[in-house]
């Protein structure tokens, strides 16, 4: 075979050409790529299909994007399987709202675009007094989002159509008073019940089990007595603080560093200085302004005349509500807490210098810079230890993708250990023993991931005890483990769970008891309502729960009016039984106009939203969208990472 190979190189180049050659043709190199790269579908809209890389990459985002807005949250909550399951979800509505902008033809023009564009409080910021955009600012703002100001646009150009697909339909909603208060009497009503509580625990005392019933109950109960799957594992973190430990920074690097950077890591330069201001806004008149401007020219000559006056001409003079009174006196500020143009002004000021008529969005300043505070210069090996771990912190993240592509190849291609790319990278390998699927309570790093987690529960890691892939835990933080000794769930032995078994026996058998005593007494007590021993009658709504089980209340507020007073059974379940007597409704107060007005509009904005998501519901008909995997059940939902 491989001699023919051999001998016969050009007719095999060109089989594999013919093999080979079509299918690029077909679907390009990209395609190949992009194919391995976004995994298997797991939902359609339109035809279009969402791969499992697209979810992957906007939940990263989105956890990214939620941690910059709030830095105190814990990240691992953003990923359970209920909050990636919500990123799904939104992706879909979005293609769903998209697609059904790109039907009805719903275009964004030039002009909604730059008025959106105008609205855009971060964007307006990038203004300059003479209105135009920094565009140097503008560009820097998109890139760092990972787009170009195109890119950017046609996003907004996309969310403002989209939009247009629900306003028609939110515009046209409205609600009558009427329609209002029978809705809202409903919600709010309050009724005057007597409640009969019959609780498992009054008959516990009754129920003595014998050794057959018990072992007959855990038999018929087997998953009530299951230990769960766990593992004993080892595993290892790559991280900034682990790529630091392999850098050594040398001596003539850090003086050189030194030279560079003194001055920015000495501290800023700072300057005290007094003002006064002639407010004049923005979008006062030409005339309004121009008199405002003449105003601070005058105060400005009366203190080149007498600097001494400053003080005492700011007092009197400038409309600067926080600063007047201590004869416009700033205290110290550094670059970068005042408007660019006040900044500038005071900078190129020395001590005791007083500025021309600075111009700003406030108005008209005229600045005396007071004292000059200049950055204690330290020596260079004052600072050593500083240097050395900034210089150290740096080198780290520019050498980490470096190390993530080792440490995410090392462990794929010698997948029987975490020895050598632990040995390579110098990383430690730590040991867990009776980890299980879902994270366990107080637990942190690796282990409380729940994509880590599941890697480490895979069939591949679990039945040949191979290494996981690289699972990225946190920004710039990779972790790899391998399961070296494996037990399956397993119903526990009746010696171990006995006592187990007989309480919750003996709470089944009371509930159940609790049960026969309050369905007998409420026909007792329908078949004579005079001999009915009930405690006294508390008002109930839903507001006001009396602290009575969900199920009573719910009860008691969707008996018969017209039937009261009533006698209603509540199965409670594990809780019991109760007798629940609905005497009868009681008039809602009159709400203050002001309250009443609130309510309605309040119920306006939950009637729009139930036709917005019916007229979504029949979008997603309409756009055949499929969602190909499953919903996380309350279990799943309910672990985090």
């Amino acid at each position: 075979m491989f001699d023919f190979v051999r001998k016969h190189t050009r007719v095999m180049q060109f089989l594999l050409f013919l093999l080979i050659f079509p299918s690029f043709v077909l679907f390009g190199l990209e395609g190949y790529n992009r194919y391995n790269e976004k995994g298997e579908a797991v939902a359609k809209v339109d035809g279009v299909e969402i791969m499992q890389g697209e979810w992957d990459a906007t939940h990263k985002q989105e956890v990214e994007r939620i941690r910059q807005q709030m830095p105190t949250l814990d990240v691992k909550l953003l990923d359970s399987p209920a909050a990636r399951y919500g990123t799904l979800e939104r992706m879909i509505r979005d293609r769903v709202v998209a697609a059904a902008a790109a039907k009805a033809k719903l275009m964004t023009s030039d002009q909604r675009l730059a008025r959106e564009l105008q609205q855009n409080e971060t964007i307006a910021s990038l203004r300059g007094p003479d209105g135009k955009l920094d565009m140097a600012r503008y560009r820097q703002l998109v890139a760092a989002q990972g787009m170009t100001p195109e890119m950017f646009e046609a996003g907004v150009r996309a969310d403002v159509s989209a939009r247009q697909v629900l306003a028609g339909l939110g515009g046209t909603t409205f609600a009558t008073p009427a329609q209002a208060a029978l809705a809202l009497n409903a919600y709010f009503e309050t009724r005057e019940v007597q409640v009969a509580r019959f609780a498992p625990a009054a008959h516990a005392g009754n129920v003595n089990p014998t050794d057959a019933e018990i072992e007959a109950f855990y038999k018929s109960n087997a998953a009530l007595f299951q230990a769960p799957e766990q593992a004993n594992i080892e595993y290892t973190v790559l991280d900034l603080d682990s790529v630091k430990k392999s850098i050594t920074v040398n001596e003539q690097d850090l003086k050189t560093y030194f030279e560079q950077n003194a001055a920015r890591i000495s501290g800023k330069e700072e300057r005290r200085a007094s003002h006064i201001l002639i407010t004049a806004a923005k979008d006062a008149s030409a005339a309004d302004r121009a008199k405002a401007k003449a105003k601070a020219e005058e105060l400005l000559a009366a203190v080149k005349k007498a600097p001494d006056t400053f003080a005492e001409v700011a007092k009197k003079n400038s409309q600067d509500p926080g600063s007047a009174a201590n004869g416009g006196d700033l205290d110290f500020f550094a670059r970068g807490a005042m408007t660019k143009a006040f900044e500038d002004a005071a900078f190129a000021l020395g001590k005791g210098e007083i500025s021309g008529v600075v111009e700003t969005e406030f108005g008209y300043h005229i600045i005396k810079v007071t004292d000059v505070k200049a950055p204690k210069q330290r020596s260079f090996e004052e600072m050593k230890p500083e240097l050395e771990a900034e210089l150290k912190k740096q080198q780290a993240q520019r050498k980490f993708a470096e190390s993530a592509d080792a440490f995410s190849n090392g462990v794929y291609e010698q997948a029987d250990s975490l020895k050598p790319v632990a040995d390579r990278l110098k990383l430690e390998i730590k040991t867990a023993s009776n980890v299980r699927r879902a994270p366990a309570p107080g637990v942190t790093g690796p282990l409380a991931n729940s994509k880590f987690l599941n890697a480490l529960f895979s069939p591949d890691s679990v039945e040949k005890k191979r290494n996981t892939e690289a699972v990225e835990i946190a920004p710039n933080t990779l972790a790899a483990g391998r399961v070296v000794q494996y037990a399956p769930a397993r119903t526990l032995p009746l010696n171990e769970v006995k006592d187990r078994a007989r309480e919750r026996l003996v709470a089944a058998r009371s509930a159940e008891l609790a049960k026969k005593e309050g369905t007998e007494k409420l026909a007792a007590w329908k078949a004579n309502p005079a001999s009915a021993s009930l405690p006294p009658a508390v008002p109930v709504s839903r507001q006001e729960t009396q602290k009575l089980p969900a199920a009573v209340v719910e009860t008691a507020l969707r008996a018969d009016p017209a039937a009261l007073p009533a006698l209603v059974g509540v199965d409670l379940g594990d809780q019991g039984y109760a007798v629940v007597k609905v005497n009868k409704v009681l008039p809602r107060e009159t709400q203050p106009p002001e309250v009443a007005k609130q309510e309605i509009q309040q119920y306006g904005q939950w009637w729009a939203s139930a036709e917005n998501l019916a007229y979504y519901e029949l979008l997603k008909e309409r756009f055949k969208v499929q969602v190909k995997v499953p919903k996380p059940t309350g279990t799943e939902a309910s672990q985090t990472q």
